[in-house]
């Protein structure tokens, strides 16, 4: 019987050690390769903490945060106002890296190489007319376009379609979606008229398989890059990508604020980068270290636009904890 019981506090002790040691990340498939790259560095370091990433949309992610299913949620795009007030955990709201949301076709879609956003306007909005590449520009084939295109969980989705058509989730119905990049490049290099979406670390790591566009949002084409996001000239499709923590998790697991250290500090850059992403300013860092540090809840980059200030935007929503809403 003593050695029963033994057997059972001995047993009880390692589930209570591997749930304290344990980081659960979910949300988007855009963030995930820079969560799963520091993850699988952090568990080496820390070969007793136990890190699992998955992706299932920005959206689909905040629902199993919100239920209190995962310590760390993934985002391509800020918290929607109703996520967050009817979220059952409180957010830290974080910045890791810049991405350029990228416009890709089918190699063989010589006839194209950039493309205006009034014409992404026009291909991508509601009850679009435009069906074929000869509807886009004059000169263009007479085929019918494939759309490929991020699901309705997925903050990619959303940005473009606010960046591009001026409201979050705008878009034409009739095409392919889903929340997996490999569905998307599937598609795009499947068939020479497509046309579709994504982030732009998806893009370099299959960029023998399909073409980037050049985006001319009035000041000439450009293409996405680190550098042109860098410089601020690849608009309006840079964009900001987020983790956001849980409090209560930071509070009483110490693994979680040991990995979101080392994801903020400077062992995490090279990861960063290796995946293709933008590192911010090593300013916006420290502000979002402080931020973290301070345990500041709620949002700051609601009201963000293209072109605003990461870092200003941390240091202007740090006034009150738990109701930062505001941006620049």
């Amino acid at each position: 019987m003593k050695q029963l019981i033994a057997f059972a506090i001995f047993t009880l002790a390692c589930a209570s050690f591997a749930q304290n040691s344990s980081v659960r990340i979910d949300g988007s498939s855009t963030v995930y390769p820079i969560s799963l790259a520091v993850a699988e560095e952090f568990q080496i370091i820390n070969p007793d903490a136990q890190v699992t990433v998955a992706f299932s949309g920005t959206g689909g992610g905040f629902e199993k945060y919100c239920n209190g299913e995962t310590d760390v949620n993934d985002a391509s795009r800020t918290v929607r106002e109703e996520e967050l007030s009817s979220c059952a955990q409180e957010i830290i709201e974080l910045p890791v890296a810049f991405d350029a949301l990228t416009v890709a076709v089918n190699n063989e879609a010589d006839f194209v190489d950039c493309l205006t956003t009034d014409e992404l306007a026009s291909i991508f909005e509601p009850n679009s007319s435009v069906t074929t590449w000869s509807d886009v520009r004059d000169g263009f084939p007479e085929e019918e376009i494939s759309f490929f295109i991020p699901g309705t969980d997925s903050g990619t989705f959303d940005y473009f379609t606010e960046a591009i058509n001026g409201e979050t989730g705008a878009s034409r119905t009739d095409v392919t979606p889903s929340e997996d990049d490999n569905v998307l490049l599937r598609g795009i290099s499947g068939s020479q008229y497509a046309l579709g979406y994504f982030g732009y670390a998806y893009y370099i790591e299959n960029q023998s398989a399909v073409k980037a566009l050049a985006i001319d949002s009035g000041d000439g084409c450009v293409e996405p890059s680190a550098e042109t996001v860098e410089e601020g000239t690849y608009q309006p499709l840079a964009r900001p990508l987020f983790i956001y923590v849980s409090p209560t998790s930071a509070e009483n697991k110490p693994v979680i604020g040991e990995f979101i250290n080392f994801y903020l500090g400077e062992d995490a850059r090279f990861l960063i980068e290796d995946t293709g992403y933008v590192l911010l300013s090593e300013e916006a860092y420290s502000a979002a270290q402080e931020r973290f540090d301070n345990r500041v809840t709620g949002s700051a980059f609601m009201d963000f636009q293209p072109g605003d200030s990461v870092t200003d935007t941390i240091r202007e929503g740090m006034g009150s904890s738990g109701s930062s809403t505001g941006g620049n």
